[in-house]
């Protein structure tokens, strides 16, 4: 086979969909199962300090991640993002106390809001057993999307909108 720039492209893009598509499905193996796709009442305080309202009338990304984790700090710039414009909560699981989970932030440039479960009490709730895991719920707390591993900003700015 003669090799060009076009059979070239045309492999990198085959190759390409395969890795989505491969993704799409571990994602969907790997998916907590949860008792309901309802959202439920959230009430935590958030490392800040401040208490987490829920808003029960916009679309809530809900990301389990990790301190410890690397796939999650490869995500943590696209969740940053996403919180810009959308409602974004954060539970960093058994990563230590507030201060250190403050310092990680402060280190890596993030301001998303941050549940701190350091005895992954809501892990357990939400049947989390990988890191990342990103719910997202529509504007009526009823489950849209669920992903395990990572997640592009534009795959996560294109589920927030499908579930508005």
């Amino acid at each position: 086979m003669k090799w060009n720039i076009k059979s070239i492209l045309k492999e990198v893009l085959i190759v390409g969909v395969m890795v989505f598509v491969l993704s799409n499905i571990i994602s969907y193996v790997r998916r907590p199962a949860l008792n309901t796709d309802q959202l439920p009442q959230i009430k935590a305080t958030l490392i800040s300090g401040n208490q987490y309202i829920q808003k029960n009338n916009k679309p809530l990304v809900l990301h389990f991640w990790a301190t410890w984790c690397p796939t999650c700090k490869l995500e943590a710039p696209n969740l940053e993002t996403v919180s810009k414009n959308y409602e974004v909560l954060t539970i960093a699981v058994q990563s230590g106390s507030d201060d250190k989970i403050k310092a990680y932030m402060k280190e890596n440039h993030l301001n998303f809001q941050v549940i701190n479960d350091a005895n992954a009490k809501w892990a357990k709730q939400f049947n989390i057993e990988a890191y990342p895991t990103t719910f997202i719920y529509n504007a009526k707390g009823k489950l849209q999307f669920s992903e395990v591993g990572y997640t592009s900003t534009a795959g996560l700015l294109a589920r927030v909108k499908m579930a508005k």
